[in-house]
């Protein structure tokens, strides 16, 4: 280093020789950090090859089982790892199933290595410590979800991932209607109102146990609480206060009282599930549906699942939107394999290729401006389905509430309607 004593442009150069040496150890610094990542994830791929990885996630939908497929041919064919989903009816299943594991000591070899999971599921699961931490941000395809400016994905309904869950996709409530006997649907949730009391029976919902159910309700309450004060709607996004819920639910069981009588089979009976609201939608029972799966309604019209004069439309006064991920619980057998799946599920090729209305139609997580050119182009493509959600059609999003509102909406609906269902 030069003697920094003496005129003055021997003192600006002393400050720039120390700036330029400050700037080169934090660039060598950041090299061996990157070759060190590098290194850690080709570790991880090593052990990954071979391994059997058991993919929890619902398989209530043959488009999404579909995709699965898909994506186990591809990390087979890259990764020579063999990808069973194991289909399950509810996510619950595979919590209860960690749980059960831990409680019996099965801390190494758990069945579960992979779940699809958000919301009310990841909160039971990191509040009992059955996730494996700090693996999701250190995925290579993480950073293409920029999230730094991007805090849909590293929370989950306001709870901080901790690198516990990976995106995955955004999902939106999509409603949907016969428009041969609907030639204007209801836009709002009053409207909704006015027009099941003119159309008796044609409309109705699944029981909250049941997640499209619970999401209907949701949206409910978040929508009649849009012109509440602001300490009000902030109790929404935070754990239930025993002093404020009943306060806070009061709007609900108060537009529930008013609903009831109009939906379909007047309210005494409930659907159990999304499978048979749009069986019923099918078979023209009811005339007014919804789902969280917009891709799911042009891929049910095109399997005959569906009626062709069912079209798809989003509501004007908000859609409950939300990111869901996948997580890889802590005894997890095959965490490598799990990672690289995960990793994989993050690439724009197979975001790109979810995103298709075609495929799956669920919105991407990726953030485009951290993508390449050639990959940008990935995702261009056209949606001209006439049953499809238009791209446009989503012009405001609601947030998730907290997840402890669920447990606190199903023990009150169950007391209120549940008896007799």
């Amino acid at each position: 280093m030069p003697q920094c004593n003496g005129n003055k442009k021997m003192v600006q150069y002393c400050l720039f020789y120390i700036a330029l040496s400050f700037f080169s150890h934090l660039t060598f610094a950041n090299m061996a950090n990157t070759q060190k990542s590098t290194e850690r994830w080709q570790q991880i791929e090593h052990h990954a090859r071979l391994q059997t990885v058991y993919f929890h996630a619902w398989g209530g939908d043959p488009q999404i089982n579909s995709y699965i497929q898909w994506v186990a041919k591809q990390v087979n064919e890259k990764y020579q790892i063999n990808l069973v989903h194991v289909k399950l009816a509810d996510t619950s299943e595979a919590v209860s199933r960690v749980l059960a594991e831990k409680a019996a000591d099965n801390n190494t070899q758990g069945s579960v290595d992979l779940i699809w999971i958000n919301g009310a599921n990841f909160a039971t699961m990191s509040e009992h410590s059955l996730l494996l931490s700090q693996w999701a941000n250190y995925l290579p395809n993480f950073k293409y979800t920029d999230p730094n400016n991007n805090p849909a994905v590293t929370y989950d309904f306001g709870i901080a991932t901790n690198g516990m869950e990976s995106p995955w996709g955004q999902s939106s409530l999509t409603f949907y209607y016969d428009s041969a006997t609907i030639k204007t649907p209801p836009e709002t949730l009053n409207a909704l109102l006015k027009w099941s009391e003119n159309n008796p029976g044609r409309f109705s919902y699944p029981k909250p146990s049941d997640y499209l159910g619970m999401s209907f309700l949701k949206y409910a309450l978040t929508v009649l609480h849009q012109h509440s004060s602001d300490e009000i709607k902030n109790q929404l996004n935070q754990v239930v206060n025993a002093k404020t819920k009943d306060k806070i639910l009061a709007p609900l069981w108060q537009f529930l009282d008013t609903l009831h009588p109009t939906l379909w089979r007047k309210g005494s009976h409930f659907m159990q599930s999304s499978a048979q609201m749009r069986r019923l939608i099918d078979d023209t029972e009811l005339s007014l549906a919804f789902t969280f799966s917009s891709a799911e309604i042009p891929a049910a019209v095109a399997r005959y699942d569906l009626i062709p004069s069912i079209r798809s439309y989003a509501m004007a006064d908000g859609s409950l939107s939300n990111t869901h991920f996948v997580a890889i619980p802590y005894n997890a057998s095959h965490a490598p394999g799990a990672q690289v799946v995960a990793n994989f599920l993050l690439s724009p090729a197979a975001q790109a290729y979810k995103q298709r209305p075609e495929v799956w139609g669920d919105k991407t997580v990726l953030i485009q401006h951290t993508l390449a050119p050639k990959q940008q182009a990935l995702f261009t493509h056209h949606n001209t389905h006439p049953s499809a959600l238009p791209i446009d059609a989503i012009k405001r999003t609601l947030n998730e509430p907290h997840p402890s509102w669920v447990k606190a909406i199903q023990m009150g609906w169950q007391a209120r309607y549940g008896v007799s269902q």
